[in-house]
């Protein structure tokens, strides 16, 4: 893209801080806290991660859309960021699956967002001083009237944004890993009745259910909403809880519907948003982390084995909040808060990171077979 082409953009913090650039994607202005994310790859499934409802994404690789974009790689319907932050973009990807151009992307999709700017300062303020709120704007140029716009926004502590990315309706999931992202050389499950799962959408992952699927399991995904009593009447083998955006503790229906279907003996797993929702409904409580953990490399284990995994979260659960049924597994190796848990007598377990990304290894693919053997035993 010609420099003559090139629109000014200004990025404002919620402490006053300002970053201006240049603007890639959609024109407006838009508002969400802004948040790091220390991935070399992935950036298309960062985008429309549903998790990532309600925030500005910095990008701490410094080249962003080098290899477009394309249907394949979306884990979700569309990009649900408010805004993309990054060094430097490129406008003529070179890649054979890109069918289009990150800047057209999100333009298409009405994102704004800015690049050439320093982001390893940014990425330095947020570890310093945390996630804050800003705002991204092409037409609010003046850092004090855009920083007034940030300051009537409100914080993620305390907001509930599952309804903003749950599904209007249940149905069913059927599809697969693709045989060329397969990394199973066996296939146990092939031979075996398939087990039913009802998945509570809270803003769920495909490469979730795709594992799922690919593990032999029926998934029907259901609205965030949705009754204990209506899940049952599925007859699941086993309850999947999905990842999701905004502060878990808001999500009041989801925890008492888990509360609840504890007590039907069901095998339940739960991923991230899923891992906090099931730590809340046995009475643990959780906290907002200064940062976040949110990238493809991070050290999860407890004894002996670490797994590298891909995480995404601005909340934990409290360590001191937990009861004695409560079994801690992993931990989060970069700064010891829980990673996984499980109940010492229930077959309900969770994890706070994602083991359908393998993030290059696969260390935590386990976790879907775990659950699937839970349910063989129930069932049994």
């Amino acid at each position: 893209m010609s420099v003559s082409a090139v629109l000014p953009a200004l990025l404002v913090l919620a402490d006053g801080t300002t970053y201006p650039g240049w603007s890639f994607g959609a024109m407006g202005t838009t508002i969400g806290e802004v948040v790091f994310n220390t991935g070399m790859t992935g950036y298309q499934e960062v985008l429309t991660d549903p998790s990532y409802s309600g925030q500005i994404v910095v990008f701490t690789y410094p080249e962003l859309g080098n290899t477009g974009v394309n249907p394949d790689d979306e884990e979700s319907h569309a990009p649900h960021v408010k805004g993309a932050i990054a060094r430097n973009v490129c406008y003529r990807p070179s890649n054979w699956r890109s069918t289009a151009s990150l800047p057209k992307y999100l333009e298409h999709h009405h994102i704004p967002g800015i690049y050439g700017i320093d982001t390893r300062a940014l990425t330095r303020k947020l570890r310093s001083a945390g996630a804050m709120n800003g705002a991204i704007s092409t037409e609010v140029l003046d850092p004090a009237e855009l920083l007034n716009l940030v300051k009537s926004a409100p914080d993620m502590t305390g907001l509930n944004l599952v309804d903003n990315v749950t599904t209007p309706a249940v149905y069913e999931w059927s599809q697969p890993s693709e045989a060329m992202w397969e990394f199973r050389s066996d296939d146990p499950a092939s031979d075996l009745e398939k087990l039913t799962v009802v998945a509570l959408d809270f803003g769920v992952k495909r490469n979730i259910l795709k594992r799922l699927a690919s593990h032999g399991c029926r998934v029907i995904v259901v609205p965030a909403g949705t009754s204990a009593a209506e899940i049952l009447q599925h007859n699941p083998d086993g309850i999947f809880l999905s990842n999701g955006p905004g502060d878990p503790a808001a999500v009041a229906n989801g925890i008492a519907t888990t509360k609840e279907l504890l007590s039907a003996d069901k095998p339940i797993f739960g991923i991230c948003m899923g891992h906090q929702i099931l730590g809340l409904s046995m009475g643990a409580a959780t906290f907002k982390l200064k940062f976040g953990h949110r990238g493809l490399n991070q050290p999860a284990g407890l004894t002996q084995t670490v797994e590298i995994t891909s995480q995404n979260h601005g909340f934990a659960i409290a360590a001191d909040s937990l009861s004695a049924e409560i079994e801690i597994t992993h931990l989060n190796l970069n700064d010891r808060t829980i990673a996984g848990l499980q109940h010492k007598t229930l077959p309900c377990f969770s994890v706070q990171y994602h083991p359908e990304a393998s993030p290059g290894p696969h260390d935590a693919d386990y976790l879907f077979a775990k659950f699937v053997q839970q349910m063989r035993e129930s069932r049994k």
